[in-house]
């Protein structure tokens, strides 16, 4: 991986972006055409099963609840694998409501082939 920062603040921003059209062409961009994003109760496969994901997580979290998701912390990566901290808190500000740990496993071509998420707190 040639910038690991700019990799991974690509992938925080999809999760707080309002336009559906740039969410597309970031889940073409940052996930192979076959991909997996787990969670402990969610399994998306595909573009179109993470795009869902990626808009339903924004709707939920971000639109109606005024949150933002953000890196926290400890991002790392080697071997076609990048670790990373991220939080959600309230857009205005406020106490963190959440830190989660994603683990993405990259494809040949720098595409997440599988993310897997963990909600910390």
């Amino acid at each position: 991986m040639h910038d690991i920062d700019a990799f991974v603040r690509r992938y925080i921003t999809i999760w707080n972006e309002p336009d559906a059209h740039i969410r597309r062409q970031a889940v073409l961009a940052l996930w192979q055409d076959d991909a997996r994003h787990v969670a402990r109760t969610i399994e998306a496969v595909g573009h179109a099963g993470i795009e869902s994901r990626v808009a339903n997580t924004y709707e939920k979290w971000v639109r109606e609840k005024g949150n933002v998701f953000r890196l926290r912390d400890g991002v790392d990566g080697h071997h076609d694998t990048v670790k990373l901290r991220w939080e959600m808190l309230p857009a205005s500000g406020g106490e963190v409501i959440s830190v989660g740990f994603d683990f993405l496993v990259l494809g040949g071509d720098g595409r997440i082939r599988t993310g897997y998420q963990f909600i910390e707190a």
